[in-house]
């Protein structure tokens, strides 16, 4: 009983018919009021289904095909929809109109001889294997599209729409549709069937238009009018379900919207639909040379995508694509304009560093000089096509050079002139800090110990002082402060040498009483080099002190000379530079006792270098000094983070040749950074003289990450490292705790071994003839009166 039930339900189906005028050009106009674009929308709502050009001028063979079959009118075909009640039903839609011969542009000639106005009016309708309608481009084609019929050949009509079309139609008076409309209307009247007045193309509306449609309306018994746009889609459905409504009694009344509200709300759900959209193709498509073929069949199945090429189409999707990738491709362009743009003052810093050869040159003729000089192709690359930014040079990701042709720029043209001025400002300020020392040397109100904020008073009105930073004149007045400090202690040194006699007869403790002390200064007050350093009494009571000690002690400790003093050069000398018996035949280089100094690079990426390189600054002495079996080092460390095709972080410099290289990882990328880092170092060596960095000692380090244990990622680390250390030929170990303290003292002492092994040892620049020097006049004159010091 239930499944019969079940089977007895039938939807409720209604048959439509739309009406509004129709005829010749020279009855509506150059075009129609929108009643096919109306019934288009409905049956077939997708955008892409939408077609605004449905022509009613047809060929004799267009018109008595299938889809027209002879018929003023059109079947759209069946609709199922859910309206405002949640009852489902079906309609039918036919829509009544005139076609007009395309040869003589007079209306064919059907079986149907009465005017449209009767026609319209047809409750019943009757063509036999009539084809459901598409879009103009269907006539004569009817085998390419679906090919439904009419049900039965007949249809009887339940109700009409009305249309009225309130745009400023060409050729069309307005007054004249409305009086054709009232025709129509009383005609459909007698059919005693439900009516709904449409109006059609309010997005173009009249107000003067819309408000004569309304007050038709209300002259007719109160008919029902809704406001729309086949165009915008709005209120399509609305008017439809309405006249349904009519039809149907049972059904719960439809609320009529204006159209400015439903337009409103079609425009939030469309933009609704196109942020989701755009987040959509934004997630998909991170690069700008994808493709719209590709990136749309990714998209198909996606409820954004569908919900989007349904209420816009798809040419508007594909629209937002091409506007996303023309977003990303110019982001990437203006990333490579900015590195590039980055590098340029570099570029100028390393090929043009002398304003004396572009003081006077403009940026055209310095971009002249640039072509000439030597290392011109390390900075530039001359593209054969330009400019750069449209060619496929801006995908060309591992040449990092700078395209030649962005000279040309504004930008880069401003970058010049502040290389030009930087420059000038640098000359500027080397003259001004050249007088700046010529007016400390020569004024006579500078004198030891004046302290920065007495002296500053003596220089404000000088050219040279709105030039340097406030921090730059207490540098160079410090330095100049210590250098005539020293002359004055040296100078007030000599003074005591020279008055030797007064520091005869003292007690055994060479401590001179206050009645001895004030004989010495009331002696020696009346000389100029003991008022030089008036300013420091304290400093200079201690230098006669220092004197009395060393008359009375004379050690290499206590010598006023010291550190320059013989003995302890010689003391010196002889430390280190004779080997005991019982090393002579050590292998080890770290006997050797030239090797004084070490020069490490530290490879890393992401702050690892800069770590391990703060991590044995702190194992060192404050003037970085390291100790190695019981030999001490100057170390000298150069982290590099970065890509070493750029001088800044370049392994070598002028000032900076590597005896060895630690190199540290703690993941793949950073494993990738270094022996990328090493093959570019040793590419840019080779076929050089100098080719050092080609068989520079390497040693791989495995760091682990503070707080992880991931064996399984550790482990995986370690092998990829031994499989890398033995590529490049060097030691590898694993793993290395946070801290330097561990692991460094292995590492340091091989690395060293392996350079002395290939005969590059450091060498130290003190020569023993350099070193051992006469002792001064101060400690000759002293020995000459019976000191016992040389």
């Amino acid at each position: 009983m239930m499944m019969a039930r079940k089977q007895d339900v039938r939807i409720p189906t209604y048959n439509i018919s739309v009406v509004g005028l129709s005829g010749t050009e020279k009855e509506k106009g150059q075009c129609g009021i929108g009643k096919s674009c109306l019934c288009n929308r409905f049956v077939r709502p997708s955008a892409d289904e939408f077609h605004l050009d449905h022509t009613s001028v047809l060929s004799t063979s267009d018109f008595g095909g299938r889809v027209v079959n002879n018929d003023h009118f059109l079947y759209w075909g069946e609709v199922s929809r859910s309206l405002e009640d949640c009852v489902e039903c079906k309609m039918h839609i036919v829509e009544q109109t005139e076609f007009i011969d395309d040869q003589t542009f007079q209306p064919h000639r059907s079986t149907a001889l009465q005017p449209y106005i009767k026609r319209a009016a047809a409750t019943k309708l009757a063509s036999a294997e009539k084809l459901m309608y598409f879009c103009t481009d269907q006539l004569g084609l009817e085998q390419d599209f679906e090919q439904k019929q009419m049900p039965d050949g007949k249809l009887l009509v339940d109700g009409f729409l009305l249309g009225i079309d309130v745009s400023r139609g060409m050729n069309r008076n307005f007054d004249d549709q409305l009086k054709f409309v009232s025709n129509l209307y009383n005609q459909l009247a007698k059919t005693k069937k439900p009516i709904v007045v449409v109006l059609t193309k309010c997005d173009e509306g009249v107000e003067r238009y819309i408000r004569d449609a309304h007050t038709f309306a209300l002259s007719k018994k109160n008919l029902q009018v809704v406001e729309t746009s086949a165009r915008s889609n709005v209120n399509v459905d609305l008017a439809f379900s309405t006249l349904v409504q009519l039809i149907d009694k049972s059904r719960g009344k439809t609320k009529i919207i204006p159209y400015f509200e439903a337009l409103k709300q079609q425009s939030q759900q469309i933009a609704t639909a196109k942020d989701k959209y755009e987040w959509l193709v934004s997630r998909i498509v991170k690069n700008h040379n994808e493709n719209w073929l590709s990136v749309s069949r990714k998209m198909q199945a996606s409820p954004e995508y569908q919900d989007y090429v349904y209420l816009e189409g798809t040419q508007k999707a594909k629209k937002l694509f091409l506007q996303h990738i023309h977003r990303l491709k110019h982001e990437h362009i203006e990333r490579r304009r900015k590195l590039y743009l980055a590098a340029l003052p570099l570029a100028f810093e390393a090929l043009i560093p002398n304003l004396d050869e572009i003081d006077h040159l403009s940026c055209i003729k310095a971009k002249k000089l640039l072509e000439t000089k030597s290392e011109f192709l390390k900075w530039f690359v001359v593209l054969e096509e330009t400019p750069w930014d449209a060619t496929n040079h801006i995908d060309n990701m591992e040449n990092e050079r700078i395209p030649f042709d962005l000279m040309d720029t504004v930008p880069a043209e401003q970058l010049y002139e502040a290389h030009l001025e930087k420059l000038r400002n640098e000359r500027k300020r080397v003259e001004m800090r050249r007088a700046f020392k010529e007016n400390l040397e020569t004024s006579p109100f500078i004198t030891p110990g004046k302290p920065w904020e007495e002296a500053r008073s003596f220089i404000m009105n000088e050219d040279f002082y709105q030039w340097l930073e406030e921090s730059v004149y207490m540098d160079i007045y410090g330095k100049h402060q210590k250098q005539i400090i020293d002359k004055a202690k040296e100078e007030f040194q000599e003074l005591l040498l020279e008055y030797s006699e007064l520091f005869y007869e003292l007690e055994l403790d060479a401590k001179p009483s206050k009645e001895k002390m004030g004989v010495i200064q009331d002696v020696l007050g009346e000389e100029q080099r003991f008022k030089a350093l008036q300013k420091l009494q304290a400093e200079r009571d201690a230098l006669i002190l220092k004197h009395i000690h060393f008359v009375y002690h004379p050690t290499k400790e206590t010598c006023p000379s010291c550190p320059a003093c013989v003995d302890a050069k010689i003391e010196h000398l002889i430390s280190s530079r004779f080997i005991r018996p019982s090393d002579r035949n050590q292998k080890n280089s770290l006997s050797d006792p030239n090797i004084d100094r070490i020069n490490l690079v530290i490879l890393g990426k992401d702050g690892l270098a800069r770590e391990l390189a703060n991590e044995i600054r702190a194992l060192c002495t404050n003037d970085d000094k390291y100790v190695i079996d019981g030999k001490m080092y100057e170390l000298s460390l150069r982290p590099i983070e970065g890509n070493v095709r750029l001088p800044v972080n370049s392994f070598q410099t002028p000032t900076f040749q590597p005896h060895g290289c630690l190199c540290l990882y703690n993941s793949k990328e950073s494993l990738s950074y270094v022996v990328e880092s090493i093959e570019k170092s040793r590419e840019s060596t080779l076929g050089r003289r100098d080719n050092h960095l080609v068989h520079l000692p390497l040693t791989l380090i495995l760091v682990n990450k503070r707080g992880d244990t991931s064996g399984e990622t550790l482990h995986s680390l370690i092998q990829q490292g031994q499989q890398i250390a033995s590529k490049l030929q060097c030691v590898f170990l694993d793993p290395a705790s946070a801290g330097a303290a561990r692991w460094l003292m292995p590492v340091i002492p091989a690395l060293l071994e392996a350079e002395a092994g290939r005969s590059l040892e450091v060498r130290s620049e003190t020569s023993l003839a350099n070193v051992v020097k006469p002792c001064t006049k101060k400690v000759q004159k002293l020995a000459g009166r019976g000191g016992r010091h040389l």
